[in-house]
């Protein structure tokens, strides 16, 4: 049985096409895109009017937690929790237990998330043996066995000769360096940013110089080496600096941002509430505006979500004991469209009403068109890690997200498919929710169905 999704906006980037049509889905391809399709088998009929119907979209940054700590998630809920969120195409970093830094843990994912996972899953291996940075992992090997590219994400590469030895491998195999950017020696056992929220609280600091030193050195590897350098989770305007520099050189150099860091800075802080606590941390709100800088200009190619549930344990403690990170998938889609998108943009329209009070609406100098947006979740990080995904172009996987740009609503973290729920955003007014999330021609979330 087909799908036809009939009078959709669809919103393809690769292509860049923005326009009102049907989508016809057969055997798990997509057929043909015109506006006016008749199926002359029978299929499943979705009504996208007003919606967007959008490429899979692709997380190159999440933490799976599996192998090693089923408490906080497992490949079968954090799929879950994607497919809710609209991503078709998650990566798991390697900080798991074991690190994912041979080939047999590799396999373990692997196999697991076609056992359990209901979304594609591409590993990433790690740079070092046991994230420790004393030796290399094997990176050939595991590429094999089919990571997408390698990292030590959560911690950075300190030996400069063993990372850039790294580097060379990866240029090699034509692998991606995904880096995590914070010299331990200037963050010196902060907890949150260097600012007046951390003055108030008594809480140690860390300065934006923590990350834009390794930004700098990194990026000097990747001139010295060639390969191709990710920086993951910017926050600061100096880092941003560095990765603007480095591609008006035309160095290969790209970047992602999470959305809780350009929706949130230090001032948001409520206090030590540890749902508050990431790495990097929230930062001013001159970074966040920089931040939104670069996303327009399109020195940030990628949102990812940096995915990091928590078992409540790990968070009922002081904000100095507590973990780092929050869980992203399912609150990625509205808040990129509530913080970043205008509501006459959204719709492709004049301007509309909306209930006051509930989200923004305004059309700021920096919103995004949804073809900018829906490129940084798709095709950019596709092209990035070599995925062939992130198109709606015929012959091609049926992987395809239906959003509604309009729907307004808030937040609420006891609905999520995560296991975890480790989050500063719980009840949180927003604009978007993915409404249906297809995979290989088949609907595995119909937000009509959902609990």
């Amino acid at each position: 049985m087909g799908i036809l999704i009939k009078n959709g906006r669809v919103i393809d980037p690769a292509r860049g096409t923005d326009t009102i049509s049907d989508v016809y889905i057969k055997n798990g391809i997509i057929q043909e895109i015109n506006p006016n399709l008749q199926a002359s088998d029978a299929v499943t009929i979705i009504d996208a009017t007003s919606m967007w119907v959008v490429p899979g979209l692709i997380d190159m940054h999440v933490h799976l937690r599996d192998p090693g700590w089923p408490n906080k998630e497992t490949i079968a809920s954090g799929t879950a929790a994607a497919a809710v969120g609209g991503f078709t195409t998650i990566c798991p970093m390697a900080n798991t237990n074991p690190v994912t830094d041979d080939v047999r843990i590799v396999e373990y994912i692997l196999s697991k998330a076609k056992a359990e996972g209901v979304v594609h899953v591409a590993p990433i291996g790690s740079a070092t043996i046991r994230l420790e940075g004393r030796e290399i992992s094997p990176i050939l090997e595991m590429k094999a066995a089919g990571i997408c590219a390698i990292s030590d994400d959560g911690k950075t590469v300190e030996n400069t000769d063993l990372y850039k030895a790294a580097m060379e491998q990866a240029a090699a195999h034509n692998l991606p360096v995904l880096s995590h950017c914070e010299d331990l020696r200037i963050a010196d056992g902060g907890h949150m940013n260097a600012g007046a929220c951390a003055q108030t609280l008594g809480i140690k600091g860390i300065s934006n110089e923590s990350e834009a030193s390794i930004i700098s050195r990194d990026i000097e590897l990747a001139r010295e080496t060639g390969v191709r350098l990710h920086i993951c989770h910017v926050s600061t305007a100096e880092g941003l600096a560095h990765i603007r520099a480095a591609q008006n050189k035309g160095l290969p150099v790209t970047a992602e941002v999470c959305p809780h860091h350009f929706t949130l800075a230090d001032e948001d802080i409520p206090g030590p509430d540890t749902n508050f606590k990431m790495s990097p941390p929230l930062r001013s709100n001159k970074d966040v505006d920089a931040l939104k800088q670069a996303l327009k200009d399109g020195t940030i190619s990628v949102i990812a979500t940096d995915h990091a549930p928590h078992h409540i344990d790990d968070k009922s403690c002081s904000f100095e004991e507590a973990a780092n990170g929050i869980i992203g998938l399912e609150t990625a889609v509205p808040l990129c469209i509530t913080e970043l998108i205008s509501l006459e943009s959204a719709l492709g329209q004049g301007p509309v009403p909306s209930i006051a009070g509930e989200c923004k609406t305004e059309n700021h100098p920096l919103s995004l068109t949804p073809l900018e947006l829906i490129a940084k979740l798709t095709i950019n990080p596709a092209q990035i890690l070599g995925l062939d995904k992130g198109t709606l172009t015929p012959d091609k996987m049926a992987d395809i997200t239906i959003i509604d740009p309009n729907f307004q609503h808030k937040i609420d973290k006891t609905a999520f498919r995560s296991k975890s729920r480790n989050t500063p955003f719980h009840g949180r007014p927003v604009r978007g929710k993915v409404m249906y999330t297809i995979i290989e021609g088949r609907i595995i979330y119909d937000n009509r169905q959902a609990d």
